[in-house]
């Protein structure tokens, strides 16, 4: 009876073990596709692909000789239409951080951040030094909005399975709401099972 036991608690033992995960760090640089799904690579690549293109199309020559600072943008809505989920903040600031790289284009805080922050200006209205306070009325505004929409197209036969997206953004002048520019970035994935 003892022996069956311990047979049966070394069994649980070496289930147990067995499926355990094995977890290591690895280089947030390196990609490593699991699954055909959209991931952090294909946010980045997308991203500075759609910002170095952007910054080529003539509204920025147009603007730089209208003798203007950096022009200054904000993003307004990007949609999520594919069939799974992507995280849509994490490409919105892929796409900020692939923007302020550049040197050339400048961003403002969206609609929630603003309140925030004007919350903040408010509060230090009554706690903060008149010297350290942030003053009102200083807020910049934006030249150009930026919105868009992330689509997913599925194709299936037998063992494979090609997941096409494809992110659409549009750059429009808020003074005037014409759209400047209409950038296009499409990534394909095939996977085999």
């Amino acid at each position: 009876m003892r022996r069956l036991l311990t047979l049966a608690l070394s069994a649980m033992v070496l289930v147990g073990c067995a499926s355990n995960p094995v977890v290591q760090r690895v280089d947030p640089n390196i990609e490593i596709a699991l699954t055909d799904k959209w991931n952090a690579e294909d946010s980045r690549l997308v991203a500075d692909a759609m910002i170095g293109e952007m910054i080529t199309f003539p509204w920025y020559k147009d603007w730089l000789r209208s003798g203007e600072d950096r022009p200054t943008i904000i993003v307004q809505t990007i949609r999520n239409k594919s069939h799974e989920h992507v995280s849509v903040d994490t490409f919105v600031n892929d796409i900020k951080r692939a923007s302020l790289q550049t040197g050339k284009l400048r961003f403002v805080a969206d609609s929630v951040q603003r309140e925030a922050l004007r919350e903040e200006r408010e509060a230090q209205d009554g706690y903060a030094t008149v010297d350290s306070m942030s003053q009102w009325g200083k807020e910049l505004g934006a030249d150009f909005a930026l919105a868009g929409v992330i689509n997913s197209f599925v194709d299936e036969w037998q063992d494979r399975r090609v997941t096409s997206y494809q992110v659409d953004l549009t750059l429009i002048n808020l003074e005037t709401n014409e759209e400047v520019w209409i950038g296009q970035k499409k990534i394909q994935k095939a996977a085999t099972f």
